[in-house]
């Protein structure tokens, strides 16, 4: 019995709205890298994706919206940079903090005008206080789970403090050191001393000193 070769699944051609979206999200980060959001008006928006500002709102309801979308996108990154230490196995704890670390810096060296707008937005945008609020938990829930996991295995500083109250600490000195630091020119030096600030604290807050 003869049997037909299978044909190899056709690539999905990208819609003509998906890439109008893709058009929105990538100017409009474009824009935020020169100015504020509230400086940013939604007829150029729409003008620099090539649309009509009725187009616009096909898409997003408000540049709020916009910039949750790009929001998103950006904390998932950041988000799975981390995971090198989130999801550590047998590389060593110091390498993975430091190299989450590092990852880390690079992405809000990319994305600082998107992640800055939108945690700055919290006090104005109740969509995106809650949109920053549940990253966050993400962040400090995953982070404590692997502080609990490090904990079991011996590695860790036992309770108190609590894993979620350390983990709460430690991200929220990322943010601050992180955001600051994407405002600044980039420097090779000042990043690699930042870093190493950062997983020093890390390193001492959550481990067993190894004397």
């Amino acid at each position: 019995m003869m049997v037909q070769a299978s044909q190899p699944a056709r690539r999905r051609v990208p819609r003509k709205g998906d890439l109008t979206e893709k058009r929105l999200l990538r100017e409009t980060e474009g824009l935020l890298a020169t100015r504020p959001l509230s400086t940013i008006g939604i007829d150029e928006i729409a003008k620099a994706a090539g649309i009509s500002r009725s187009s616009f709102y096909f898409y997003f309801a408000s540049r709020e919206a916009l910039l949750r979308a790009l929001g998103e996108h950006a904390q998932n990154e950041v988000f799975a940079s981390a995971e090198r230490w989130l999801k550590r196995t047998d590389e060593p704890a110091e390498q993975a903090i430091t190299r989450a670390l590092s990852d880390n810096l690079a992405l809000w060296r990319k994305h600082g005008p998107v992640l800055r707008a939108l945690y700055d937005a919290r006090a104005s945008d109740p969509e995106s206080e809650t949109q920053w609020r549940a990253m966050a938990r993400r962040y400090i829930d995953a982070t404590a789970a692997q502080i609990e996991t490090e904990r079991k295995a011996g590695l860790a500083h036992p309770a108190p403090p609590d894993a979620r109250r350390l983990a709460a600490i430690l991200t929220g000195m990322n943010l601050r050191a992180f955001y600051d630091a994407s405002l600044e020119p980039r420097s090779a030096r000042h990043d690699r001393e930042l870093v190493q600030a950062l997983a020093t604290v890390w390193i001492r807050a959550v481990y067993r000193s190894a004397d």
